[in-house]
């Protein structure tokens, strides 16, 4: 693991704990020597997770839209500031650099690009881990979400299986580096007819 993309609020979220719990992931990043690639902000969680990482001597990657270089106040010290025309072009460039992805608390906006590199791995257009750091059981309702999702027949349990999920940073980049593809094709069964 060389790399981690991180998803996270451009906001710092109502409780001091998202903040704190941001940097405490970019510290990790850089002390495990992983390069952080995330959404190259200086405010909310997204500047904290980068400032630590920065702070502990590691490389940070920043892709940001030029729409969003002003509102989301782009970073100018990190090691790379990637700016791009649109939404689409960062989350392509942000995969391109990653060799994982993990969302921190955050919007719509960080689950929209969270599940698409989750739907990627559904697909198999990639095998690497997936993961949610639910700081305060932030991710709770959404794992519930996906066996509701299974007991309704729109997401196989395998597929559930390929999240990784922790409420601390530091198991869970221990399980991000150990993560070993399983890929279940998602159309398998429609081929045996």
């Amino acid at each position: 693991m060389k790399s981690l993309a991180v998803f996270c609020g451009s906001s710092p979220g109502n409780h001091p704990i998202y903040m704190k719990e941001a940097r405490k992931l970019g510290e990790r990043l850089a002390a495990e020597g992983i390069t952080l690639v995330y959404g190259g902000s200086t405010v909310g969680c997204m500047g904290a997770v980068a400032d630590a990482a920065l702070e502990g001597g590691g490389k940070v990657i920043g892709v940001i839209p030029k729409s969003l270089k002003d509102v989301e106040i782009a970073h100018e010290h990190l090691t790379e500031l990637h700016v791009v025309n649109d939404m689409h072009e960062r989350k392509a460039l942000m995969a391109e650099h990653a060799d994982g992805f993990v969302a921190l608390p955050g919007g719509a906006g960080t689950l929209e690009e969270w599940f698409e590199v989750f739907t990627w791995a559904q697909l198999g257009y990639h095998q690497k881990p997936c993961a949610l750091l639910s700081i305060q059981d932030y991710y709770q309702p959404l794992y519930s979400l996906f066996d509701h999702m299974i007991d309704q027949g729109f997401l196989k349990r395998e597929f559930k299986d390929l999240v990784l999920i922790e409420k601390d940073s530091a198991v869970l980049i221990e399980r991000i580096k150990n993560y070993r593809a399983n890929y279940h094709p998602k159309w398998s069964e429609r081929r045996k007819k």
